[in-house]
This record gives structure tokens, C-alpha cells and sequence, in this order.
């Protein structure tokens, strides 16, 4: 496969498929600096995997599958992998559109700022003022938002614009553990640390006027962004499916111990199926909370405002998707790790780090046909949380934020050093690569006003 921005990674040793990178020169220097190469290949090991072993252009070394893979697989002959989907089940981006601009906000920023920031709770362990019962908890595993419309926290035409109507069907409360719903029960409508936040942006630049019309944004208008997942929940149900099929099929004919396994015909597959789903319901639940207390603190603070989603796209996953392979339909079972879904005519959302841009984008039949629908699903990190602590500077980054007239609410300074723009890959290269090969294209630009991160 020759083409400017692909780099095939030609089947060797045991390998089932090519493995392809998506990425320019420039961002291949850091994909091919830690371990996402030998990643990729170890993906293209495993038993039923269809075409090949993708990686997305902010790949990055990730727990078994590098974060930006994508991989398929055939329901008979493949498997279903935890590290393929990752520890923070569909974490993903909720986009919110307002009625206000630019002008409206003027004044209000900080006590905005504040107000989220007390309204929202984030960073470690922090527990919600939202609280349920088991019952009701199993409920949400199984219903996602539409059990929220009952609770009165979501409105019936918020299902229409989230990724499969906020409600993944094929879940089942009963395969996830009392432990992981212990973790799970008090975290309903909060952020979490490291890398989730909440953003109130701008929108600086329009590309697609028609379909900017379509979704009804404007130069200027304020949209807020939030990037959150499953919490303590989704995490457990990683852990303890990576050790039910540690205990069932054992590391030894593994090309990595953190690639474990089951077939996606087996029962132990089935039941891993069922328990992601499920925690991928609580984490659409999660951003539909954070929705409704923004929704408060905006009408507090602007009594005329309306707050609607635009969209909301999972990241970590594994979906029955169908694709046409070699002339034919079938289904398959795609992982999605750290990459987001680009179908025809949907809302793509890609971030970009704390006080950088992000782009709202549209998906295309070329991803439908080319990478299993998929795309980038952010900037993607090229430094560590550690080396950030030790090797960036703290005036520096609050200068920077100043300069850019950026508020910043954070649980810690050391948080705002691991959440750095330096410790990402550079955004507007990212969207040159998937905007170049026609995995995704640019509908408007967002630039930050305020940034609340965990």
C-alpha cells in the first residue's frame, strides 16, 4: 500500500496481517519512539483479524493494543480483547452547542469557571452528589441515558444525537462485579483526573458552511466539550475479565501477556461483551449527568440560555459493526482503542490538548470502506506524566494560558503539568492527516475560554 501519510508494516514471523500506520513523517518520529510499532504487529497476531492492524495518526504505546488502534475481527475465528478496548470503557467527547456567543460571555468568565467547577466534581476519587441504589445502578447499566429521561437528568431528543441512542442493547448488569459496581456507584457525573476535563469553547473557524448549517454552529458560538468515560466501573470490569481469561487460556501462546483473550464465540467472550456494554452505559450516563448540571449552572448564570448536544462518540470500544470485506457484507467485531467512530455524515469530534484547538469534523464512506469507519480520536501524547513533571515548567504554562486569556480550573499544579500542550502531539497535524486521506473532514475549528480538568 503506497500512499502519502500510510506506512505499511509488511507481515513478518507470525503475524496474520500488514500492519498500517496513518501518519505523516513528522508524527511518525514520535509513533515509532516508544513501543507502538512492536504493538501494532503483536495485534496482527491474533487469531481472526480481518485486513489489518491499524494505527490512527495520534498512536500512541498503549496497555496491549497501542491507544489509536483500530482492529476487526471475524466473529467465528477471532477474538474479543480487554486490551483492545482499554481500562476506561468508552470513554469519549460530548460536544454541546449554545444559543450564546462570544459577546455574552464577556464578564461572566470566572464566575462561569467557578461555578462549573463547583457543579462538576473531578479528579481522584472525588464522589458525586448524584446517588442511586444497586437496583437502580443496575438499571443504568442496562438502559444508559434512556433510563436517565425516566430520572428526569436527559430529555427524549438527546438520544438522537448520541452514538447509538446512548444505550448499548446487548448488556447485561449480571456480568459485572459487585466490585466494580462498588467503584461505580457514587461516580455518576464526574470527570475524573488525567487527561478528562470539560471545556467552554469558541468557535474560531468555519470550514463546511453547509454542514455547520446543518448542526447549527456559528462563528463565536460558545459549545462546551467534556471528555469522560466509565470511571472506577469500567476499570474493575477490564480487571476482572483480563483475569477470568488469564485463568481460562492462559499468557503462553501470547505475543504479550497484555493481549489477552477470548474468542468472541465463547462464553467468557460473550460475557465480556455484555459487562463493556454495560459499562459503556454507565460512562454515556456519566456525560449525560455532567450535561444537565452544565445546563443548570448555564441558566443560572444566563436565564435566557439553551444547551443541546451535538454529539457524543465513544472512544474505547468493540462493536458488531457490518462492512463489505473482499465484495462482501459481513458483520465483525471492531476494536476501537482510543480511536473514535467516522461514518458517513456523522459529527467526528477530535480534541486537542489543554490551551490548543479542537476541530469538529464529519465522517466519510472512504473511512467506512478504508479503516473500519474510524479516525483519531485526539492529539495523542509524546511525553509521559512523569517527564512532564520533571521537565516542563509551571510559570511557563500558566504564562502561556494567561497570554491566551485561558482560565483554568484544575484539582492540582501537577495535574497541569501532565496535561501540558507540549506533552501531545500538535493537533493541526493530526487533522492535516485525517482531513488528507479522507478518513475525516473539517467542519469548524474550536479554540478554549476555559478548561477544568481533574
Amino acid at each position: 500500500m503506497k500512499s502519502k501519510n500510510i506506512k505499511e508494516i509488511k507481515k513478518e514471523g507470525k503475524m496474520k496481517v500488514p500492519g498500517i500506520i496513518y501518519a505523516s513523517e513528522k508524527l511518525l518520529k514520535s509513533i515509532e519512539n516508544d513501543k507502538t510499532t512492536n504493538q501494532i504487529k503483536n495485534v496482527a497476531e491474533l487469531p481472526g483479524i480481518l485486513k489489518a492492524s491499524m494505527a490512527m495518526p495520534d498512536a500512541h504505546r498503549g496497555y496491549g493494543f497501542c491507544i489509536g488502534g483500530v482492529a476487526a475481527f471475524d466473529l467465528k475465528e477471532g477474538v474479543i480483547s480487554p486490551g483492545g478496548v482499554g481500562y476506561d470503557i468508552n470513554c469519549g467527547v460530548r460536544l454541546l452547542k449554545t444559543n450564546l456567543t462570544l459577546k455574552d460571555l464577556k464578564g461572566k468568565e470566572k464566575k462561569l469557571s467557578e461555578k462549573l467547577y463547583e457543579k462538576i466534581p473531578s479528579g481522584v476519587g472525588r464522589g458525586s452528589p448524584f446517588q442511586l441504589t444497586y437496583r437502580e445502578l443496575d438499571e443504568v447499566l442496562e438502559k444508559g441515558v434512556e433510563y436517565l429521561i425516566e430520572k428526569g437528568y436527559a430529555k427524549k431528543e438527546d438520544l438522537k444525537h448520541i452514538e447509538e441512542g446512548g444505550r448499548l442493547k446487548k448488556s447485561d448488569s449480571s456480568k459485572v462485579s459487585e466490585r466494580a459496581k462498588k467503584r461505580g456507584i457514587g461516580q455518576l457525573g464526574t470527570l475524573g483526573s488525567g487527561n478528562h476535563f470539560l471545556d467552554v469553547q469558541i468557535v474560531e473557524e468555519i470550514f463546511d458552511k453547509k454542514i455547520a448549517k446543518k448542526w447549527d454552529l456559528k462563528k463565536d458560538q460558545l459549545v462546551v466539550m467534556v471528555h469522560c468515560g466509565s470511571r472506577g466501573l469500567g476499570h474493575q470490569v477490564a480487571s476482572d475479565y483480563i483475569k477470568l481469561m488469564e485463568e481460562e487460556y492462559g499468557i503462553e501462546n501470547l505475543p504479550d501477556r497484555e493481549l489477552i483473550n477470548a474468542p468472541i464465540k465463547s462464553k467468557l467472550g460473550k460475557d465480556y461483551l455484555l459487562a463493556m456494554n454495560s459499562a459503556a452505559n454507565f460512562a454515556f450516563a456519566n456525560r449525560q449527568i455532567v450535561t444537565h448540571w452544565t445546563r443548570e449552572v448555564f441558566e443560572e448564570i444566563f436565564p435566557k440560555s439553551k444547551v443541546e448536544i451535538i454529539y457524543d462518540v465513544c472512544h474505547n470500544i468493540a462493536k458488531i459493526e457490518e462492512y463489505k470485506i473482499n465484495g462482501k457484507k459481513r458483520k465483525v467485531c471492531v476494536h476501537r482503542k482510543g480511536a473514535t467512530r467516522s461514518f458517513e455524515n456523522q459529527p467526528v469530534l477530535i480534541p486537542g490538548s489543554m490551551g490548543t484547538s479542537s476541530y469538529i469534523l464529519v465522517g466519510t464512506k472512504k473511512a467506512e470502506k478504508e479503516t473500519f469507519g474510524s479516525t483519531a480520536h485526539g492529539a495523542g501524547r509524546v511525553m509521559g506524566r512523569k517527564n512532564a513533571k520533571e521537565n516542563l515548567s509551571l510559570k511557563s504554562l500558566e504564562k502561556d494560558l494567561k497570554n491566551k486569556k485561558i482560565i483554568i480550573k484544575a484539582g492540582s499544579k501537577k495535574t497541569m503539568l501532565e496535561e501540558s500542550p507540549e506533552v501531545y502531539k500538535d493537533i493541526e497535524e493530526v487533522i492535516k492527516v485525517v482531513e488528507g486521506l479522507g478518513i475525516s473532514k473539517r467542519v469548524a475549528k474550536l479554540k478554549p475560554a476555559i478548561v477544568i480538568i481533574g
